[in-house]
């Protein structure tokens, strides 16, 4: 895993952290190749979800999804959410994954005003959507901060602005676990505006 920035060590650092915060960590830093190449990992998820759901949508998504050009936020958190299921079906990542906006669907809905750290936020953008996990907000509520895929064509955390948010969904646990709480960050860095 490459090195999580300064203000995230937090989130090593938590034994309860969870799941799916834990598994997007180890893909930390993973980029899609420029041009005409393609990052085999990347393209590996989308097989590694068809298997794991064995759903038709998903068999259809593994052949389409052939370039890491395709927008793949949603490709990731599905990646994230099979290695976080536990041989719980609801925690699978919904029909039609690759749409960001498909996860508006997927798990409980929260408030937009009570991020937790672990839960999928659903933004919208121009031309589509975006889906990525919470790690933070800021003190006053306008930015919070996201670990996703294709996010500057990698998986990293940026801020985003509450105000593109969609829906906030929280993975479908038995219990909130105590790693899934508010945490107030200072913002860094610019904020993200389209992940396309």
């Amino acid at each position: 895993m490459p090195a999580v920035p300064a203000p995230y060590v937090f989130l090593l650092q938590e034994p309860i952290a969870p799941l799916m915060v834990r598994v997007a960590l180890d893909l930390l830093g993973t980029t899609e190749v420029p041009g005409a190449g393609n990052n085999p990992r990347i393209l590996a998820w989308a097989d590694e979800v068809a298997s794991a759901t064995g759903r038709p949508y998903d068999n259809w998504a593994a052949d389409f999804y052939n370039a890491d050009s395709i927008p793949w936020c949603g490709l990731f958190m599905a990646v994230v959410a099979v290695r976080s299921a536990q041989g719980r079906p609801e925690r699978l990542p919904p029909n039609k994954y690759l749409a960001a906006l498909a996860w508006s669907d997927w798990g409980v809905s929260c408030d937009r005003t009570d991020i937790c750290v672990g839960d999928v936020v659903v933004l919208t953008r121009q031309g589509g959507g975006h889906v990525t996990l919470a790690v933070g907000v800021t003190a006053d509520g306008n930015e919070f901060m996201g670990l996703g895929g294709n996010q500057q064509d990698r998986v990293n955390i940026a801020r985003f602005r509450t105000d593109r948010i969609y829906a906030v969904r929280r993975p479908p646990y038995r219990e909130r676990p105590a790693g899934a709480r508010r945490v107030v960050l200072t913002a860094r860095g610019p904020v993200s505006e389209d992940e396309a």
